[in-house]
């Protein structure tokens, strides 16, 4: 006998759905923003930092980089209440992304500094700046935007990866479809639904980005 398809039994938890991708979205918005702070503040560390902050930033870096995103969260939600701290699984979930978003992303933001030229740092030391202010007014600007693209990218892959927060009980898209299918078991058809809103948001994440990349070292096109 023939498979029926019957998405509608997939639309009767529109809510459902709607609320994964809501808490999807906080995840990414907060992960984004708060790994995109930790990766300029251990990118500046490893380039500019005083020496002994260099081998700690470091290792955070080689440790989460070397390490599965799930294991890290694991660590987070179910390690961290062994040393007495006790989060509930948004706030692990958003601390575990932000943790794995700013070792990528350092990495990725130490590479547009080390990119920038030596007369610009010079330049700026000329005008009696600081080293913090020739790095934040001279330096990140322009690093960041060459290195846009692939910390767009970078930030892309995060939200996607933001599927296995399912497995703490964070209720975001992931956790959504497999409520749904295990109540329909409509697998398939759960599944297909879920990797077309993944698909969309991973999409609009990018333009979004782009947009902003463009606000941002580009004002004159943005208008």
């Amino acid at each position: 006998m023939a498979y029926r398809f019957d998405f509608a039994a997939v639309f009767d938890y529109t809510p459902v759905l709607a609320k994964g991708v809501l808490v999807t979205v906080e995840l990414i918005a907060f992960g984004a923003a708060a790994g995109v702070a930790a990766g300029i503040a251990c990118a500046w560390a490893r380039t500019q930092g005083p020496r002994w902050l260099r081998p700690p930033v470091a290792a955070y870096i080689e440790v989460v980089r070397n390490t599965p995103f799930l294991i890290q969260l694991f660590f987070i939600f179910f390690g961290l209440p062994s040393a007495g701290v006790k989060l509930t699984e948004m706030q692990a979930a958003c601390l575990a992304m932000a943790v794995n978003l700013g070792a990528y992303s350092a990495e990725i933001i130490r590479a547009g500094i080390q990119a920038t030229p030596r007369g610009q740092f010079e330049a700026g030391a000329s005008l009696a700046m600081s080293p913090g202010q020739v790095f934040r007014h001279v330096v990140l600007r322009p690093s960041l935007q060459r290195i846009w693209p692939a910390l767009s990218s970078q930030i892309v892959i995060v939200m996607l990866g933001s599927a296995v927060c399912s497995q703490i009980a964070a209720e975001e898209l992931t956790f959504a479809a497999n409520f749904i299918q295990s109540r329909n078991f409509r697998a398939f058809e759960v599944y297909f639904v879920a990797t077309a809103i993944y698909l969309l948001l991973a999409v609009l994440l990018r333009a979004l980005l782009h947009a902003l990349g463009r606000r941002l070292f580009d004002p004159g096109r943005a208008r």
